[in-house]
């Protein structure tokens, strides 16, 4: 059996999905206690507790204390089966953090995944959508991990019902390791200012333009798709850059709109957070420093990466596969990540 102390580290909802996603790749019960025990509202939120449902239907799992606001879990693996299925969050909850729980199981069930999942798409404190499809899936197909991701409807807070549909191919394989040992030179800027019934306020344009002027103040050129969408069910906007270099690396960089919170005010925050984390020298920007440790750890050899900067993610997914899978991990003086993964091909 597999002990977890969600209470350890950074004390997050990172350490249910992940804990929960690796004890239905080993095929070991999890036991995992003091969940979220650090958060102002502790236990299970709706979705965290909606990720590990996803995880124990596509591993034909069971599940103890799965309630809201549970403070601990049994958790049984079954038997991977990957297929079809929807997943709906009931709030405006990530989408993609569920999707990120389930991709890792579904890379290595024994059929293709597609998953719908309702919910959020754009938000504070979660990977955006658009982060997902133009920076963490490109960089893991370098790794062999096959996986689209296509938005059916932008979905906000506070009411989010946003839609997205993820495909995943079984890899069929180990994962490769990831080595990305320097930034190299820029290649491009690219990006999506979207917004949802604001088209009179020219969202899309005005935070596209000044991220364009910001960009440019500091000698890069760029290039953003406006979107003006009239599906969502609320009001929203969200914006996002991804810079690609001569060397294959990807950062990205997005916000979520809010009431009272500037276009404007959005564009500067993504422009300055690109250029921060171009500036140190970093091979993947600091969404994907700790979102990509865990399929480093289940490869084939050793990865190698440089973060922007050390965060509580970082350290808890450090931490985690250290503890469950055994993979070495070193963080050196210049914040490059090196992990010897295991080679995991599998339950057998």
């Amino acid at each position: 059996m597999i002990y977890v102390d969600g209470a350890q580290r950074s004390g997050s909802g990172t350490i249910v999905r992940y804990a929960v996603a690796l004890a239905a790749l080993l095929g070991e019960e999890l036991r995992l206690t003091n969940i979220r025990a650090r958060r102002d509202r502790p236990g299970l939120r709706p979705q965290h507790l909606k990720a590990i449902e996803a995880v124990k239907d596509i591993c034909q799992g069971t599940l103890n204390g799965g309630n809201i606001g549970s403070s601990e879990i049994t958790f049984r693996p079954g038997k991977l089966i990957g297929g079809d299925y929807e997943w709906d969050i009931g709030t405006a909850g990530s989408t993609t953090m569920l999707a990120m729980t389930v991709l890792p199981v579904a890379c290595f069930a024994p059929k293709a995944s597609g998953l719908r999942i309702s919910g959020g798409l754009f938000q504070d404190f979660a990977p955006s959508a658009y982060h997902m499809q133009h920076a963490l899936f490109p960089v893991l197909a370098k790794m062999k991990v096959r996986a689209t991701l296509e938005i059916i409807r932008p979905g906000y807070v506070p009411r989010g019902q946003g839609i997205i549909k993820v495909k995943v191919i079984p890899t069929g394989e180990m994962f490769q390791p990831l080595r990305l040992p320097e930034q190299g030179k820029l290649v491009k800027i690219e990006g999506v200012a979207l917004c949802s019934h604001l088209r009179q306020r020219k969202v899309s344009q005005r935070m596209a333009q000044k991220c364009s002027e910001t960009l440019r103040a500091s000698g890069y050129d760029s290039h953003i798709e406006l979107i003006y969408d009239d599906t969502a069910l609320q009001a929203g906007a969200a914006l996002a850059l991804y810079a690609q270099t001569d060397t294959g690396c990807i950062i990205g960089a997005d916000m979520a709109g809010q009431p009272r919170r500037s276009s404007e005010e959005i564009a500067r925050y993504v422009a300055r957070t690109l250029l921060e984390d171009l500036s140190t020298g970093a091979t993947v920007d600091r969404y994907l420093a700790d979102q990509l440790i865990l399929y480093a750890a289940l490869a084939q050899g050793r990865s190698e990466y440089r973060i922007p900067r050390m965060t509580e993610h970082v350290e808890t997914n450090l931490w985690l596969v250290e503890s469950i899978l055994g993979a070495r991990v070193e963080v050196q003086e210049d914040l490059t990540v090196r992990i010897d993964g295991i080679g995991y091909n599998g339950r057998s």
